[in-house]
């Protein structure tokens, strides 16, 4: 596929890469992960369900009908929300559904990012509309609906206020927005309450003067301007181009930032005030098992919850006799802790320890649809699941990709490269190719050297010790500064290599640099913004039709 097309080209072959042979550091990986998806007898007891076999699902199933949600009360939240939101039909179609006992959620989430945030975002909510498909096969009688959970209420403003592509020079852009042209120095509250102010068009300004001029990027950048508008919020934004990308698939909507929803959550509250530590305690006893083989993902605190307060979003902290609120001097009575956890429940947040609880508190959740850091957190979670009453889902892997691009296939079949060895360190690769490429095998050269001064110190030797055996000393001295002169001088005929080849490099780190930017699978670090300026508006519907969500394993995407 290229720019110049306007249809997009089906792929003609999926190839996989086990997540062991990436880098870990450029998906967030961890030995848990691995073993939740490749050994899962090893990690089964900290999870309720196996997301590979149907009995798991069956089970689940089985305790939701037996649970007493109040669906009504959600079901008008949902409403109200996804009216404002600009949801399309086929979205109440499902949140109709979901009043009747037999339907069931398919739930993932993200933080609302600037332009969409990482592409990770759309390969979730691909994930769970498909998984959603999957279980309606599996249960005819039963309906399943996708629900994206709007994390709006992190109060890091520098998380989300940037989004990232590749420009034209290959290089990693990073565009930010700044409210009055600087990053704030306060508190803001939940960032998916701020509003957009006209520093905005600086933002837009920055993208345009980046991407990459083709016959889309008109059509990207007003589809953004229509979804991201100065007097409009981060929440209303994300939601905005997140269903311009899903709105056949009737995605729903869910901001735990209202009301209603609160009001839902005030048992949880409440119990989380009057027995804290007691959330705490119960994740550092599952932490200690994990750290027995595994690294424990979540730190809790003693109180997991929030306060909104003065516009900004804090951290309650218990003290002797009463609380305070993190970085203020404002303290509040346990009497009156109390009361806004019953009364004003609106003024309260959960943390990332509470936060799953909340969702599985309020919604009829078969599965959860999760990246690899949120596989490692409900690892620690199942006892705070069963102390709030609540029923831990299947947590299922979401979807993962990489688009291989033409060029990058020139690329590997110029230097006969294999794609995983573009994901290997960058020095490896610039190595290997110059080995290929150069009539002098640098290796194979002072390998010889090498070899040749040892033999000739090993005839010294000899000699040595029949004449003064003191000598052995100076001559391993000598031998040694030989070995270092011999490596130094290695490194710098690399170098001069490496410059003679000045072409060959530049284009395997630019080709490496697509599928790793700044050392990143593209997946968690571009927006999909990026590539439908390239390739198309309709890139995400084809996407959709190109991803496999049961291969769990990272699926290369050739365009």
């Amino acid at each position: 596929m290229n720019s110049e097309q306007t249809e997009l080209l089906p792929v003609t072959r999926t190839e996989w890469l086990d997540y062991r042979s990436l880098p870990e550091s450029a998906g967030s990986f961890s030995r848990l992960f691995f073993d939740y998806l490749y050994e899962f007898p090893d990690v089964q007891r900290f999870f309720p369900h196996n997301f590979r076999e149907g009995a798991s699902f069956d089970a689940q199933i089985d305790a939701l009908k037996r649970s007493t949600l109040d669906r009504s009360i959600l079901v008008n939240a949902l409403m109200r929300q996804n009216k404002g939101f600009g949801c399309g039909e086929r979205t109440f179609e499902h949140i109709a559904l979901l009043e009747k006992p037999g339907t069931f959620a398919v739930v993932t989430g993200q933080q609302v990012g600037l332009f969409g945030g990482p592409m990770y975002s759309v390969l979730k909510a691909i994930t769970a509309i498909k998984l959603a498909e999957r279980l309606k096969g599996r249960y005819p009688n039963l309906d399943f609906v996708p629900v994206f959970w709007i994390e709006g209420e992190d109060h890091d403003f520098a998380e989300m206020n940037h989004a990232s592509i590749i420009d034209g020079e290959g290089k990693s852009a990073h565009v930010q927005y700044l409210p009055g042209g600087r990053l704030p120095d306060r508190n803001m509250g939940p960032v998916g309450e701020v509003v957009f102010d006209e520093t905005l068009e600086q933002t837009f300004a920055a993208l345009e003067a980046a991407l990459q001029k083709t016959e889309f990027t008109s059509q990207v950048i007003s589809r953004l301007k229509e979804c991201y508008a100065p007097g409009k919020t981060f929440n209303n934004s994300f939601v905005a181009w997140m269903n311009s990308l899903f709105e056949d698939f009737g995605l729903v909507f869910l901001s735990v930032n209202d009301v209603e929803i609160k009001r839902m959550l005030s048992p949880m509250f409440v119990k989380e005030i009057a027995e804290f530590p007691r959330t705490s305690q119960l994740i550092i006893a599952r932490s200690a098992e994990l750290e027995n083989r595994y690294h424990a993902q979540i730190k809790p605190k003693s109180v997991n919850l929030f306060l909104f307060h003065k516009g900004g979003r804090y951290l309650i902290e218990p003290r002797e006799h009463d609380f305070s609120l993190r970085g203020t001097r404002h303290f509040i009575e346990v009497e009156e802790m109390a009361r806004i956890a019953r009364e004003s429940p609106e003024l309260l947040s959960p943390n990332v320890a509470l936060r799953p609880i909340a969702q599985d508190l309020i919604l009829p959740t078969v599965a959860y649809v999760a990246g690899p850091s949120e596989i490692a957190y409900a690892a620690q979670l199942g006892p705070v699941y069963d102390n709030f009453g609540a029923i831990q889902p299947v947590i299922y892997p979401r979807a993962s990709g990489s688009f291989v691009e033409e060029r990058v296939e020139r690329v590997m079949e110029k230097y006969q490269l294999e794609l995983a060895q573009l994901f290997d360190d960058p020095e490896e690769i610039t190595r290997l190719v110059l080995l290929r490429i150069d009539e002098i095998k640098v290796d194979e050269l002072f390998g010889k050297a090498q070899t040749s001064v040892s033999e000739a110190m090993n005839e010294l030797k000899f000699g040595l010790k029949e004449i003064d055996p003191t000598l052995l000393g100076t001559l391993d001295g000598v031998k040694s500064k030989i070995d270092g002169n011999l490596s130094v001088l290695k490194e710098k005929t690399i170098a001069a290599q490496k410059r003679r080849n000045d072409t060959a490099v530049r284009q395997v780190e630019r080709a490496a640099g697509t599928l790793l930017p700044n050392g990143q699978l593209q997946e968690r670090e571009l927006s999909i913004a990026h590539y439908m300026n390239k390739y198309g508006m309709e890139l995400v519907k084809w996407l959709y039709g190109e991803m496999e969500i049961t291969g769990f394993k990272h699926q290369l995407i050739r365009l």
